[in-house]
């Protein structure tokens, strides 16, 4: 499996040449008799209750295979970018690559599976060294499925499966940007309850939060661009693709967490990355300094701490946070006093929070003020 994350191009100063930012990552399944295999099965099907024999549901066993892999480390990785082959280095102990490398306008080629909207996409194709699969006896299995297998699985389970296809989001030097968490801001997750947490996971159809996709869909028609940054880890890249295009989310690039599967490590502990996160979102500003950013969160985690750090460093581009009041850990109730301490190291009004998603309505009209 050769996965590419959703990704951005950025214009140069005083250039019309355009740099790349591309990554992904190399794996290939796990064996079913392995013991890590195993012991994740047993582990999920006891925190899930779930009876033997009862797991055969499609939405359980496609998420659930995508956190049986092994990682292909130290593969040589080449980009197919139009005319141009680029080597992307090797694979890290994550199985993971990443890349930086410049293009002219012309080397642009539009993405065919681009999303519909303001907003343009470049595409371009990973592919392993040649050599590298023949000399380490890999599987065709990391190669991309034809066209007409992809098809045929989307339309029977509820994740897109990862390609070799990649897409970047180029976006201009100026104008306005929305740095969205996912879970509990945009899919009802409810991370503050371990057992719905998982249940919602691995056994249910993702859910939007009421009013988000119809406020975001608003936004991305006035050109607004769109970053998601989250902790859910990236095994669940395709599922999260799947529920963007069905809910009608705008596409944007996607910057999720790290995780690997240990003997030790029970499948269900999908950990926050504060550290990882706030990284994340200061490489974004950094790599924008003409635009300004809102950053969208929820109180069940560590978003509002991590913004408002985000905004002190980056006062002159952070425009606005808005953090939505969610039930679990830490209480709702202790919400309030929490935001009154963080918004005392910050601007007055920049940080707001809200409930429902009709009290940001008024949100990007407010920050170009």
């Amino acid at each position: 499996m050769i996965a590419c994350f959703p990704t951005y191009a950025r214009q140069l100063p005083d250039s019309n040449r355009w740099r790349v930012n591309a990554a992904g990552m190399i794996a290939r399944p796990l064996p079913e008799s392995s013991r890590r295999s195993s012991v994740a099965l047993a582990v999920l099907r006891r925190l899930l209750e779930i009876e033997p024999g009862h797991d055969s549901d499609p939405i359980f066993q496609k998420r659930v295979r995508a956190f049986l892999i092994e990682r292909v480390v130290g593969c040589r990785v080449l980009l197919q970018v139009g005319s141009h082959e680029i080597e992307a280095g090797v694979t890290d102990r994550l199985g993971h690559f990443e890349t930086c490398f410049d293009l002219d306008p012309d080397d642009l080629t539009p993405a065919t599976d681009a999303p519909a909207g303001p907003a343009r996409w470049i595409g371009y194709q990973a592919k392993l060294d040649a050599f590298e699969v023949q000399e380490r006896h890999l599987s065709p299995a990391l190669q991309l499925p034809d066209a007409a297998s992809r098809a045929a699985e989307s339309a029977t389970l509820p994740c897109r499966s990862p390609a070799s296809l990649g897409r970047l989001h180029c976006i201009p030097a100026e104008g306005l940007s929305v740095i969205s968490d996912i879970d509990d801001t945009v899919k009802l997750t409810n991370v503050g309850d371990r057992r719905e947490l998982l249940a919602n996971t691995f056994l249910r159809q993702f859910r939007p939060v009421p009013g988000m996709v119809d406020l975001y869909k608003e936004w991305h028609a006035t050109g607004t661009a769109f970053h998601y940054v989250s902790a859910s880890p990236w095994q669940l890249a395709g599922c999260l693709a799947g529920f963007f295009e069905d809910s009608g989310l705008p596409a944007g690039s996607m910057h999720l967490s790290l995780f690997r599967l240990k003997d030790t490590t029970p499948l269900g502990r999908l950990p926050s990355k504060k550290r990882s996160k706030r990284r994340s979102i200061e490489r974004i500003l950094a790599d924008f300094p003409g635009r300004r950013f809102v950053l969208i969160g929820d109180s069940g985690e560590k978003d509002p701490e991590i913004y408002t750090a985000v905004a002190r460093r980056f006062p002159r581009q952070v425009a606005a946070i808005a953090i939505r009041e969610v039930a679990g850990k830490p209480r709702r109730k202790n919400v309030p006093d929490r935001l009154i301490k963080l918004r005392r190291q910050l601007p007055e009004g920049m940080l707001r929070s809200f409930v429902e998603a009709d009290e940001l309505r008024s949100l990007l009209a407010a920050t170009a003020e």
